[in-house]
Formats: structure tokens, sequence, C-alpha cells
């Protein structure tokens, strides 16, 4: 069948980037330096617009930098810390240094040269932090004897502390009001612990699942009051924030997931107003944690913007006035705007976005409106090659931070005037001096027949200069999330942009990659991520099988040494092909996958994300049982890898448990090596278990689909 279709090779052309000088050669591409590149975060500008503090990460050691961006200077490192993390930069009201917080305490540095000191050591379990609009207080939930939360304001300049309001259930999404004369709360939330010790894992071990229990909107006053509860619907406020110094703005969703509504609610008196609703006959599929989607008010309160797909199936900028009226679609075409930002003077917007002919890059696009905005113009600044995401407005709005990827570099920031010519700024350089980029290799986009004959893109890795009278190992990546997908180049977040640079170490080792973005990915429209409606485990994991058909289509593939792997979603989509299709692979790696989706509805964490798109397993029982690979593990024939974080709670490690006991039951355990990572989450950050992991999935590969390369001398 394969022979059947043409596939279509489509190569992004090059735009080179400013960079800085490169650097001689010293070493091959090793997991060593995989491991030396350091993601940034969380950018914010000083008050005056002169520095923009920043977070770095290097496997899990999260510290605090300085920027400078104008000149582009080499950043300077305000903490040293060795392990743990910073968290929750801001600026001093005078701009004179920084808060942080590292482990339990609030820390303050000079943005001149000095050393940090603690400010406030916080009671143990300490909630979100929030500082004031002017950066002069400090809003905190913290524990009580109750077992409840209690909201404090602290005066950064005298340390004092006062509180605000005692709740019986946990506190969060803390939002000052502009004016800094109120802060809204969700209080009353609960965390109830699930507990089991399945009979196949025995009772000296306990599994614990957390149930989220959605708390009520409350508003009080800063200097103190009693809390005021504001009706709600279903107790759901995603994305609250204040519409000016009197309202609020939310989303919920209905029951069924079908219908997304915007409201606002007046603080005062609780009435709430629908302003907008956006219904899908199969589930509401935005991906607002990616796409920022939620509801975004204007500075001076008079507009509010989201992200909508329901014109016409592609996720587009609107808004409308707060006080209601008719939504304005502000972008257009086969594309997908995210992560809107309003600049400070509330006339302009900056986004990034994709088109259909390049779903794997992004350009920063600004959108300027007047008192109508019917008559907007859009005008995009960062254009360059890659991936450009997330702006951020100066204090002035004349410059913009963001971050960029591409093919030869891992995320970095750069800033850009908002208007003119002038070329983007960088600022930081996340990869070790050491790291030849002349090794890394530029992904194709192409597309290659899926289920049902249905064209799916995906991006195709060539190691550099391959001899292509041979025959190479091919290895198919599936990333993880369902609503995520694959770039040109880096990925923009930490989590798989580890897998990104791994794979650059693999296609070292000789391997051709492949990666596809199977339906249910984000980046192509709303008709294909929703795609999943009622068929997890049908047509996407069948997409992802059909890659390795695919790849055994080129002819320099051995179609007879193909692995495949994924972390999450994609390690279920493994272990789907891998009992599905178990000769067409020759090994798998499982990272955290899924084995079976009662099980993992059962969990409280994900029954939403579930039922929207399968429903429950009494509704559906059948389309349950398709997604249950753990149910058919016994006509597994080819070696399998897992690997699984104990404190997991995204794919919690119970999953993997279970997949191992069945295993054995099925006379697979010759087949089966296990690794587990005591205390390491969904995604993998800390340099021992990235280090070993990599290491052993090497070694994996290696010995099942290289094993002529296994000789001494040979590797």
């Amino acid at each position: 069948m394969l022979s059947l279709y043409r596939f279509r090779f489509v190569v992004v052309s090059a735009v080179i980037l400013l960079m800085p000088a490169s650097r001689a050669v010293t070493e091959p591409l090793t997991i060593s330096q995989l491991l030396d590149i350091r993601h940034p975060s969380e950018p914010v500008w000083s008050p005056d617009g002169r520095h923009i503090a920043y977070l770095w990460d290097r496997c899990d050691v999260v510290n605090l930098y300085l920027a400078d961006p104008v000149s582009g200077v080499q950043p300077r490192a305000l903490t040293h810390f060795e392990e743990g993390k910073v968290a929750n930069a801001f600026w001093s009201h005078d701009g004179n240094s920084v808060y942080f917080t590292h482990g339990d305490k609030l820390w303050n540095v000079p943005e001149a040269d000095g050393l940090p000191v603690v400010v406030w050591t916080m009671p143990a379990a300490t909630g979100l932090l929030e500082p004031s609009p002017d950066g002069t207080q400090l809003a905190a939930a913290v524990p009580d004897s109750s077992g409840g939360q209690t909201l404090v304001v602290r005066t950064l300049a005298t340390n004092a502390t006062r509180t605000l309001a005692l709740n019986n259930g946990t506190i969060y999404s803390i939002r000052w009001s502009p004016d800094a004369q109120r802060i809204a709360f969700i209080g009353d939330g609960k965390l109830i612990s699930h507990d089991t010790s399945p009979q196949y894992s025995g009772d000296k071990l306990i599994y614990r699942a957390t149930e989220y229990v959605n708390g009520h909107l409350y508003v009080v006053p800063a200097k103190g009051g009693v809390p005021m509860m504001l009706p709600g619907h279903e107790s759901e406020y995603e994305g609250a924030n204040w519409v000016g110094d009197s309202r609020l703005v939310y989303e919920r969703q209905s029951a069924d997931f079908k219908d997304r509504i915007i409201v606002t609610i007046d603080a005062d008196s609780g009435a709430e107003h629908v302003l907008h609703t956006d219904h899908d006959p199969t589930f509401w599929s935005l991906p607002d944690d990616e796409a920022g989607g939620e509801p975004l008010p204007s500075p001076d309160g008079k507009w509010i913007a989201w992200i909508s797909d329901a014109a016409d199936g592609w996720d587009h900028l609107y808004i409308a006035p707060s006080d209601g009226g008719q939504p304005i679609q502000l972008t257009s075409g086969h594309s997908e705007a995210w992560r809107p930002a309003w600049s400070h003077d509330s006339h302009s917007l900056a986004f990034d976005i994709n088109d259909a002919d390049h779903p794997g890059d992004r350009r920063v696009g600004v959108v300027s409106i007047g008192a109508d905005p019917a008559p907007h113009s859009v005008r995009y600044r960062a254009s360059a090659e890659g991936t450009n995401t997330e702006p951020h407005w100066s204090p002035t709005d004349n410059l913009l931070v963001y971050q960029h990827t591409d093919w030869q570099n891992s995320a970095d920031l750069y800033t850009i005037a908002t208007s003119g010519d002038g070329a983007p700024v960088r600022l930081t350089n996340s990869m070790p001096g050491t790291l030849d980029k002349s090794l890394l290799v530029r992904p194709e986009y192409v597309t290659f027949p899926g289920a049902d004959g249905t064209p799916v893109p995906g991006w195709l890795f060539v190691p550099k200069d391959p001899d292509r009278s041979k025959k190479h190992p091919a290895i198919v990546w599936i990333h993880g999330d369902g609503i995520n997908q694959d770039y040109d180049g880096w990925h923009i977040q930490r989590n798989y942009a580890v897998y990104y640079s791994f794979h650059q170490y693999l296609l070292q080792q000789g391997y051709v990659v492949f990666a596809p973005d199977y339906r249910g990915s984000i980046g192509y429209g709303s008709k294909w991520r929703s795609a999943v409606y009622l068929d997890v485990g049908g047509k996407d994991a069948e997409d992802a099988s059909r890659a390795g058909e695919y790849l055994a289509t080129l002819p320099y593939v051995d179609a007879s040494r193909m692995g495949v792997w994924g972390l999450s979603y994609g390690g279920f989509f493994t272990l789907i092909a891998v009992t599905r299709h178990p000769l067409l692979f020759r090994s798998a790696v499982d990272v955290a996958g899924v084995v079976d989706y009662a099980l993992y509805y059962d969990d409280p964490y994900h029954g939403d994300w579930t039922a929207s798109r399968i429903g429950t397993p009494q509704q559906n029982p059948q389309v349950y049982a398709n997604a249950s690979p753990v149910s058919h593990i016994g006509e597994l024939q080819r070696p399998l890898l897992i690997l699984h974080g104990t404190a997991d709670v995204n794919v919690p490690f119970i999953e993997s448990v279970r997949l191992i006991d069945e295993a054995l039951k099925q006379k697979k355990g010759d087949l089966i090596s296990f690794m587990m990572y005591p205390g390491e989450f969904h995604y993998f950050s800390r340099e021992q278990v990235l280090s070993d992991a990599w290491q052993r999935v090497d070694r994996f590969f290696a010995v099942t689909l290289q094993p002529e390369q296994q000789q001494p001398g040979k590797r």
C-alpha cells in the first residue's frame, strides 16, 4: 500500500541568525555536553527597562541571571546555588534589587554586585506568592494549624505581615487588583489523597493519587476585612484576572466539555455576565496551557482578548469590549496564534504564530488597535528562521523579549524593537562552548500516509553525510502530551528539548530519526487536534506506528533495524506499536507511558482530560479496551526497555508496575528491562537521572539495532 503514495518533502528556506562567533571543534557531540545545555525562562523586565532578570535551568538546578536588553553583553549570574530551584522572581519597587524564592526562603539580591540575603523564612508548605503591582507588597498562602491555608500580605520594606483571610482549604490563583486595593483568590480548594495497594504490588507499597476539588472565588480588601465569596457556576474559575479595579474575568467549561464560556463578574455585587461562548461538537480542544488561551484583560480594563478556533478551525486572536459586544478577529489564515500579551498602553497585542506551510516555525507579531479595533494592523517583528515565541513587553512598550530556538540553537532569549527595522539582539547563549554546531542535523518537514491513508506530518532527521549505499538503523520518536508537537529544531519546552538534544546525539551514532505529529497534535488546526475524539489509541496510535512503515520505504533505512520510543502519551503509543505490530520494530523504549486508560481515568488528577476525549469506561468500554496495551502485552516479541520515575504525577508509577506484572504473567520477562528513578517526576530533569537514562537508551538501541558496532573498538 505504501508504494501507492508519493511522499512530499518540504525543506524550509534558511535565514542566518545573529550568533556568537563559532569556537574551535573540541570533541564529538557527547551526552555530557547535552546535559550542560541550559534552558532560560520567565524573563522579567526591571521597572526602568534597563535589565531583564530571568531563570536559567541546568538539569533542574535553577539560578537567577541578569541580562542587558540592548547591548546583548554576557548575562551576569545573581545567584550561584548548586542545588534547588530559584523561582518567583520579581523586581523591587525601586528596581535596585530582585526578590526570589529558593527552598523555603524569600531572598533579595541587588542588581549591582552583591550577595543574596534571606528576608523571610516562610512557613513550610507555603503556597503561591504574588507581588503587588508596584512591587511593595507580597501576598502568600501559608498553612495554618487547622490544615487549611491563610492569606497573608507582607510589606517588603518593613517585613510586617498581616492576615487577610483564614480558609478551610487550599488557596490558589491569588490576583491583586490593578490599584492594589483588593485581592482575589480561590479558596476552599481540597486535596484529597486516595491510597491503594494492589495485590500485584503487595501491601508494603502504597500508591497515592491526589484528587483536586475546585474552590470558590473570593475578594478581600488588601488592608484587611471580611472576604466576600462571589457566586460561581460549578465553582470553576479558570484563569481569573481583574478587569480594571472592580470586575474579574474567567472561563469555564460545560459539563460535557463542548463549551468554553468567558464570564465577567462584578467584585462588589457578584453579578455575572457571559461575554462569549465557544462550542465544539466534539470537545473544546484549545491547548490553554500552550496557547495562553485564558481571557486576558487589557491594562486599562476596556478590552478582553482570547484565543478561539470556533470560526474556521484555526486558533486566532480575538478581542471584545469588556462591557460586552461583538468579538473582533485580529488574526486569520491557516495559522495558530498563541500566547497573547497586552502592551502597557493597551493599544497593542503581541503574540506568536505559525502557518500551514511552516507549522514548526513561529514568528512574533504585533497587532495595533485604536478606539475602534475593527480597522487594525498586524506587523511581524521576530521572523528569524526557527521558533520565536512568548513575547513580553518592556515597561515603555518599545521592546519585546522573546524566546528563540532553531535547528542549531536550543532556547535563548532575544529582544527586538516593536517598531522600525532593527535586528534582534541575542541575550543568552544556552549551549556549552565545547559543543560543535557543525555536527547538528537539520530536520526535514515531510508527510506520510497514516491510518486510513490520511497524510500525517513529521520531521525526518538523516545523519550528516550519510553513505546512502548502506542501510542505516532508524528510530521513531513519539512525542507526549497528545496536545503537543515537534518543531523545526529544538523544542521550545525544556521537558522535550532534552529529547531533541539526545536525538542529535543518536544521529551522530548513525541512526535515522523520525518524529511524527500524529493526529491529536497541536500546530495543525482544531480538526487535526480533535481527531482523537472517541478514538484515543486508535487512528492516532496507528499514525505513529505507520511512521515506521514510512521509514521502511526509504532506500537508506534498514527496515529490520528500526526502534521506537516515546514519553508519556508517546510511551503509550510505543506500547501499542509493539503489541499491535509486534514485528515492525526491533526494539522499543517506553518512558512513563500510560498502560491502561481505565486505570488512568481512575486517577482523579486525569479524569477530565480522559472523559473529554473518550467519555467514561462505562460509556465507551470498547474505546477503553482499545486504549489498554497492558491487555495485549502477551503479543510482545521484541525487547522493551521501561523507564519511570517514582514521583510521577502525570502518569503514576503504578502504571509501569502493572505493566511489568502482566508481562511476567504472560512469560515476557526475558524481553523486559526496567529502570525506576527514585523521586523523579514525569519529565526527567535531574542530572543523575538524565545521564543514566540517555546512556541506558544509547546502549539499549546499540545492542538491539547496531549489534555489529558492539565489537571491541567499534564504538
